[in-house]
This record gives structure tokens, sequence and C-alpha cells, in this order.
């Protein structure tokens, strides 16, 4: 959110729920208003040297299973301002397969 801000976008185009990520108070004061390229370099970065600034995660493979149990799009990485609409569409219709799915589970 503080990276869409710092980059101008007006609260409505930010403050939506395909924007949001639930995740540690402390690894979100750790990305502050950084780019997804920069924070998403910093996790690969994590999981090839086990050396850690965000969260545990310290393989590739968790990662992108954590990736993928959040909806977040496999695109994420390199990730900017220019990609955030593409961003929400893929992730809006990510969200709404996992419930659908998990609503024909019941």
């Amino acid at each position: 959110r503080n990276y869409l801000k710092k980059k101008k976008l007006p609260r409505n185009r930010y403050n939506q729920i395909a924007n949001y990520v639930v995740m540690q108070s402390e690894i979100n004061i750790a990305i502050g208003d950084s780019s997804p390229a920069e924070y998403f370099q910093a996790l690969c970065n994590q999981c090839e040297t086990g050396k850690t600034c965000y969260g545990n995660i310290v393989d590739i493979d968790q990662l992108n299973s954590n990736l993928t149990e959040h909806c977040i799009p496999k695109g994420i990485y390199g990730a900017g301002i220019e990609d955030y609409d593409r961003f929400l569409r893929e992730r809006r219709s990510l969200m709404s397969a996992k419930i659908r799915d998990y609503y024909k589970m019941l």
C-alpha cells in the first residue's frame, strides 16, 4: 500500500480487497514502501542464501506454494507500478476461483 501511495495512486485504487495480503506485521513493516520487484528479489535471494529478511521461507518451492495459497499471480516477480492493474485482474480471478472451488467441496 505504501508503495502505491508513494506512486500517487488514489486511495480507491490501492484500498481494495485484491491488494490485501495477510502477513505478519514485522514483514509488512520491513517491506515498507518497497516495490514488489524489490521485495520479491529479496525473497528470492533469501531462498538462495538462507539468510532471512522477510519471514522464514528459505525454499523457492515453499515460496511459490505460499504465493499460490494466497492467490498471488505467478508474474509478481519483477512487477512494478505499470503491472498493478494486471495484478489486480489476475488476483481477483485467482481469488474467485479459490472461493468457488471451496464451496464446491462443501
